[in-house]
């Protein structure tokens, strides 16, 4: 609804401008073939393109349709501070939703299992294959948002999301509800893939240090809402509720994208404009930017697999961020099955007692909101310092102001006071602390590749997004018998210890990033001062 009445606000405003157009010129018309006087503004309209790109199925002399200025109101850039904060928000509510759908089945597993009459280890699957289906799904969304913009693949890919939750729901066997969280997973990865081009649709460098955590902070804590959710409902509804809430949910946020999310892809929205001047003038040398790329869509997605697998290779600022956010899924998503240990076991909680006790997480959130005013204001004497500039290091503040020790301190914490001689207190303080230090390395994994990467930073996120969620796939179906075989405290040690190393990789590239930088093929070079 929201972006067929933002169609309609492109038409009307090139109506209105051609018309003024019209009025302003010495010639009868304002089509671009009839003569135009000197003071005719419509050649302030359009740029001709003096040569196009080899294989582009443009005009030879096509027009080429852009912004009228800098200030051009149907830039959604352009749009009013609040506006864009609801938009970014309506996002991270997609990402929300079916984050929250990657966690919640693990709340049944108990209960399924045993009405497909399997062990708990294949009931896992479920979970897992929803990673998995999360990993190869992000290698895809970049290149179809760019050609029908985020809307349109915002709205389809959830509902097709929804419509796989509610077929795994209502699978009378095991085999048909793996086989349908999996393609549930592959059409829920739109978010985490498009949301970073949506945020650098509507705000500048300097805007993006608020704006992304605005964004990301919803998105992030998914999971731990999800465990939250789903604590006491298989118990008590059965275990199919938990498809039939997660399905409540997403519709409910379908409904309110479609209803108020406006589309943000600046090519598309020139792109309609471009057809309609086309239309009002009969004149088909009006072309938006998005139509002289003489890559067809199926190019780009090869590219879009490629690329990532080629970039790991020879980019080690993607080496090292795909390693340490690899490394916080694994102890992520190993905490599925691990607070049944942790907190279960060692204090005898109820299952759905257990559950809640991921509430801990999310209030480690709020030191992170309190510590976006300190990095904007620093980063904001930068950006005036370096002529309107940010190098990417910068964006690694968040976890060198203490979200980079603070998982592996808190997973000893958590490790050696999980005893019921130590208040339960002890590891639920010790979960708000690790809370706060994934997500800050979330906001930082994200913001610095965009910003090293620039054009290629699709490329670099799908990589990263991919290594995450399929070894977290991975890790979730062996979680339990890890912690069953090592125990809480070493298995928490050991998943410390590994943390405590990579906690180095962003003071690291805070130093070397530069240096690295220079080096790359594919790297920005925006040097810190």
């Amino acid at each position: 609804m929201e972006a067929y009445l933002q169609y309609q606000r492109v038409r009307k405003s090139v109506q209105q401008h051609l018309a003024t157009l019209k009025d302003d010129c010495s010639c009868p018309s304002y089509s671009v073939n009839a003569h135009h006087g000197p003071n005719c503004k419509l050649s302030g309209y359009h740029s001709s393109l003096e040569k196009l790109p080899a294989g582009s199925t443009a005009p030879d002399a096509a027009i080429l349709v852009g912004w009228e200025g800098e200030n051009d109101p149907l830039n959604p850039a352009n749009l009013s501070t609040s506006r864009k904060l609801c938009m970014t928000l309506l996002v991270s509510l997609i990402a929300v939703a079916v984050t929250i759908a990657s966690a919640i089945d693990a709340c049944g597993v108990r209960e399924y299992s045993a009405y497909f009459q399997v062990s708990e280890v294949v009931g896992s699957l479920a979970t897992a294959l929803f990673l998995i289906g999360f990993a190869f799904g992000s290698l895809l969304s970049g290149p179809f948002s760019e050609t029908f913009g985020r809307n349109a693949i915002y709205s389809t890919t959830m509902l097709l999301f929804l419509i796989f939750v509610m077929a795994s729901g209502l699978a009378p066997n095991l085999h048909g509800h793996l086989i349908f969280r999996f393609f549930a997973g592959l059409f829920a990865s739109t978010p985490l893939t498009c949301a970073g081009g949506t945020v650098a649709d509507l705000w500048n460098p300097l805007e993006k240090t608020y704006a992304f955590p605005v964004y990301a902070l919803p998105a992030f804590v998914g999971p731990m809402i999800g465990q939250i959710i789903g604590s006491y409902i298989p118990v008590t509804l059965g275990w199919r509720w938990l498809e039939w809430v997660t399905l409540i949910m997403g519709g409910v946020v379908l409904a309110l994208v479609l209803l108020f999310q406006p589309e943000t892809y600046g090519s598309l929205i020139l792109y309609w404009k471009a057809s309609i001047l086309r239309k009002e003038t009969g004149d088909e040398r009006y072309r938006a930017p998005m139509e002289i790329n003489q890559k067809s869509l199926g190019q780009r997605l090869k590219t879009s697999v490629y690329r990532p697998f080629a970039m790991f290779y020879s980019e080690l600022i993607i080496i090292l961020m795909s390693l340490y956010l690899t490394i916080i899924y694994i102890v992520l998503f190993t905490f599925l099955e691990g607070y049944t240990y942790i907190f279960g076991d060692a204090y005898g909680l109820s299952e759905g007692l257990t559950n809640l006790c991921w509430a801990g997480m999310l209030v480690g959130i709020f030191p992170v909101i309190g510590v976006v005013p300190v990095v904007y204001s620093w980063t904001a004497k930068a950006y005036a310092r370096d002529n309107s500039t940010i190098a990417p290091e910068m964006r690694l503040w968040y976890t060198m102001l203490g979200g980079a020790v603070a998982v592996p301190i808190s997973l000893f914490w958590m490790g050696w006071t999980s005893n019921p001689n130590i208040s339960i207190w002890s590891p639920l303080v010790a979960s708000v602390v690790f809370g706060y230090g994934i997500t800050t390395i979330f906001i930082v994994a994200y913001m610095y590749l965009i910003d090293s990467y620039d054009a290629y930073s699709a490329s670099a996120l799908g990589f990263l997004v991919f290594t995450r969620y399929v070894v977290a796939g991975g890790v979730t179906v062996a979680g339990g018998p890890i912690y069953e075989a090592l125990g809480v405290q070493y298995t928490l040690t050991i998943l410390g210890s590994i943390s405590a190393v990579m906690a180095m990789v962003p003071y690291l590239l805070y130093f070397y990033g530069p240096i690295i930088r220079r080096k790359s093929k594919y790297a920005v070079n925006v040097d810190t001062e």
